[in-house]
């Protein structure tokens, strides 16, 4: 299921272009615009699903799926030896400003305490 409105469903389908890292049946994953530091990457389900406020029992196999891949990215991109986060935001008051299931996979700098 895809929302022909969302931005993040159109950059799946590669109706928008972005730089991919990763493209799979369920996921894909492209360097972020505005990156927080230097290894940013965005991660999103090809399924539709708005937010983490949404998940189900049954798309847990899929956020196994994600977690999956950022992992193995952050191998590939170099940043697996001296740490990464996974995040995701939920709502307004999280900065989540796309509404589509989304996780931001940061690295290559120290981040302390920082949560973003």
């Amino acid at each position: 299921m895809t929302d022909p409105d969302c931005l993040f469903c159109k950059i799946a389908a590669r109706q928008i272009p972005a730089a991919f890292v990763h493209e799979d049946d369920e996921v894909v994953a492209f360097r972020d615009i505005a990156p927080q530091v230097p290894t940013h990457v965005v991660l999103v389900p090809r399924a539709h699903v708005a937010g983490l406020n949404d998940l189900t029992p049954e798309l847990a196999p899929l956020v196994g799926r994600v977690a999956l891949v950022a992992k193995d990215l952050a191998g590939q991109l170099g940043i697996a030896g001296s740490g990464w986060r996974l995040v995701a935001n939920c709502g307004p008051d999280a900065g989540q400003t796309i509404h589509h299931l989304h996780f931001h996979l940061l690295g290559g700098a120290p981040m302390g305490a920082r949560m973003a």
